[in-house]
């Protein structure tokens, strides 16, 4: 009997969540009786998020990328080019500056 979440109706949803409340509360309470034995086995321990790090999301990224050239018949590139950000010179932001403040002056200007 497997019927996905998005069939069931409303009524049967809130059904199954009080089912399932009531199962835990009479685990909780075979757990009490019995030791903690039972009440370890209800409740499972949380899993660990696993973190990939850059250099191994690189390579499934450039395996990926041969891959799919392979398939389209295209030469994969063998060293991904890094983007590199243009840097702007000490005399462009010095200018950007005065004119901004030029317009933010000319701005209260106008209020007064």
């Amino acid at each position: 009997m497997s019927t996905s979440l998005n069939s069931l109706s409303i009524q049967q949803l809130r059904k199954a969540a009080t089912l399932k409340e009531r199962i835990q509360s009479l685990e909780k309470e075979l757990g009490k009786i019995l030791g903690t034995a039972a009440a370890a086995v209800a409740e499972p321990a949380p899993r660990k998020k696993r973190k990939l790090s850059a250099a191994g999301r690189a390579r499934i990224r450039a395996a990926v990328k041969a891959r799919w050239a392979k398939q389209k018949g295209l030469k994969a590139s063998t060293k991904p080019v890094p983007k590199t950000r243009s840097k702007m010179s000490a005399s462009a932001r010095a200018r950007i500056s005065a004119a901004m403040k030029a317009r933010w002056a000319k701005v209260k200007a106008k209020k007064k």
